[in-house]
């Protein structure tokens, strides 16, 4: 039987002074670290009380701290823990599926703020924003996507699709599928993305051959590809600052 928030009782959970003060206790730490954050702003906070403040929206009672430093010694990370699959939070002790509904609202609201930084601005000027957006997308996918930003002639963002979803090691790619995209959308560019599950961004072999496949493809069609990056937990790997292509 799977334990949601209403089961969580705060009886059960080893406070701050290691006793258990009762709802008052609970409370006041509540209110101590919205104080905080006020006064002394959300940077100053570690992750597990950044996390806390926000597990405060859907449990309305009792302490979340372990909850909080349960779920980043999990996931390994804040990011990690908002990237999570739904299915493997509510796996967690304590979180149910509000809290679990709450924290993959929050990943794609900041997957949408990231993408925003690259909306109606040329994407070669704003490269270190592309770089964030990918990476809060894809960094903590559990499933190899393949994705495809299309740009137009000033190099601007006309979509960002997903063209292939595959397994923890590979997502097929078809790049006549890629190109008839392409011209559906009038684009001039592309920018391939993939990430790696495995954490590591090293291209393979077969990124490598893909990559030139795709190029291939685009040459005739007058559709360039400017990079292929590849994502993973340890970074993102650019195929042109690598010299791959």
């Amino acid at each position: 039987m799977r334990m949601d928030e209403s089961d969580f009782s705060v009886e059960d959970q080893a406070l701050d002074d290691g006793a258990y003060d009762g709802p008052r206790y609970v409370e006041g730490h509540r209110d101590r670290l919205r104080a905080r954050a006020r006064s002394a702003g959300f940077a100053a906070l570690p992750d597990y009380e950044l996390l806390e403040l926000y597990l405060f929206r859907t449990i309305a009672r009792g302490d979340v701290k372990p909850r909080a430093k349960a779920l980043l010694a999990r996931f390994g990370s804040l990011a990690a823990v908002l990237g999570a699959p739904e299915r493997e939070l509510l796996a967690c002790p304590g979180i149910g599926e509000a809290t679990a509904f709450d924290l993959k609202t929050a990943q794609e609201v900041a997957v949408r703020v990231a993408r925003d930084a690259i909306t109606r601005r040329t994407v070669i000027s704003s490269w270190s924003a592309l770089l964030s957006y990918v990476r809060v997308s894809l960094a903590h996918e559990r499933r190899e996507q393949f994705r495809v930003i299309f740009l137009d002639r000033k190099n601007q963002l006309i979509a960002d699709e997903m063209l292939g979803q595959g397994t923890i090691d590979h997502a097929p790619v078809y790049p006549r599928e890629i190109m008839r995209r392409a011209l559906e959308l009038s684009a001039s560019a592309l920018i391939l993305v993939h990430n790696h599950p495995s954490g590591d961004p090293t291209p393979s072999q077969a990124d490598i051959a893909m990559t030139r496949e795709v190029s291939e493809a685009g040459r005739p069609l007058r559709v360039s590809v400017h990079d292929h990056l590849v994502v993973g937990r340890d970074g993102v790997a650019s195929f042109k600052a690598l010299g791959l292509f």
